[in-house]
């Protein structure tokens, strides 16, 4: 608060010490119609109320124009004349530019601080809706293949006498399936916490120009490691597309929508990835040729919760992954959606260009 005060208080008698300079500047240079140097002091009393709090300052500022216009630059000069002509009007009429400039001011402090303080518990209550969402899909997700592991780990140990060579392969391979699935897991929530450690009041992920070919062939390269047997076709403009972005958050956007297309769709069909460039934005869309999303689920499918159990996977959901994916694409500034096509379901995200980006060849 004192630190506060310090600060207005030199803000004033600089603000005031400048208008004192202008107008002697004014005076000697042979301008001396009064008039012009009270509006120089009016300006000075209009600035010193935006720029402090309260009315005191206001009202000091305005004493001290008065007395230095009647001062300085009235005749009798350099000496003070309560009694000349307009004074009292002078006085009352910098007197309410002040008060008024000053009520005004403080009444739009108030609100934009009204404001500020309400985006705040948006923004707060919107990670707390998404912390939630979260929990609700890491319960869902995460319960069901520590199940299975413990399942088939259970049985290999059990009845490992009893198990043909076949049985027992099956069983190390359903445990591998469901690890690798786990590992997912963890780096979609590795991702989050990258994402929260770079948050202030709703900042945005540190980017940088990135060629989207580049970052398309990594997420795919990190993908088949995971998954040998996916198949991908891209489509993408033959101009040159430099992005900003985070590459390894969009990466993983890329990598969780293709592995859902390739998981979830019930198709032997490889999986389109396209990419459209526009004036103000790139849209990539990936395509799959399967079952399609249930109408009903389409609202609430980046929420991360199971609404239903119909989904085309017996054992894995993709409430994590999805909800990860709309939370790297909001804090890139960008939008994402999901709908069906004639012949399966459609994912589309779009990212922002920036300045820097619309200007690339």
């Amino acid at each position: 608060m004192g630190s506060k005060r310090l600060k207005e208080t030199a803000c004033t008698i600089l603000l005031l010490a400048a208008a004192t300079a202008i107008s002697f500047a004014f005076f000697y240079l042979g301008n001396k119609n009064v008039a012009n140097i009270t509006v120089i002091y009016s300006l000075a009393l209009i600035l010193t109320a935006l720029y402090t709090s309260g009315y005191l300052y206001g009202i000091i500022a305005s004493l001290f124009c008065v007395i230095a216009v009647n001062y300085f630059f009235s005749y009798p000069y350099f000496k003070v004349n309560f009694y000349m002509d307009g004074y009292p009007v002078t006085f009352i009429g910098m007197l309410a530019i002040s008060l008024i400039t000053s009520t005004t001011t403080t009444t739009l402090k108030r609100q934009r601080q009204a404001i500020a303080e309400r985006e705040k518990e948006l923004a707060e209550a919107e990670r707390e809706k998404l912390r939630a969402n979260l929990l609700r899909a890491v319960s869902h997700d995460l319960r069901t293949p520590l199940t299975g592991i413990i399942g088939s780990s259970t049985s290999y140990l059990d009845h490992y006498p009893e198990f043909s060579e076949e049985e027992r392969t099956e069983l190390v391979a359903n445990i591998r399936e469901d690890s690798q699935w786990l590992l997912n897991m963890v780096e979609n929530l590795l991702t989050v916490t990258r994402i929260r450690d770079q948050e202030g009041a709703r900042s945005r992920v540190k980017k940088s120009p990135e060629i989207v070919e580049e970052v398309v062939s990594e997420a795919i390269q990190r993908l088949r490691k995971r998954l040998p047997d996916i198949r991908i076709r891209v489509q993408m403009p033959e101009t040159f597309l430099m992005l900003s972005m985070d590459p390894t958050l969009i990466e993983q956007v890329l990598i969780n929508l293709l592995e859902n297309a390739f998981i979830h769709s019930g198709s032997t069909e490889p999986a389109d990835l396209i990419i459209s460039d526009s004036p103000s934005s790139v849209s990539f869309s990936v395509r799959d040729y399967g079952n399609g999303i249930s109408e009903a689920r389409i609202p609430y499918i980046f929420d991360g919760q199971q609404r239903n159990s119909d989904t085309t996977d017996g054992h894995k959901g993709m409430g994590i992954g999805l909800s990860i994916c709309k939370t790297i694409i909001q804090a890139h500034g960008g939008t994402i959606s999901a709908s069906n096509h004639s012949g399966g379901a459609e994912f589309t995200f779009t990212l922002p260009k920036e300045k820097e980006d619309r200007y690339d060849v």
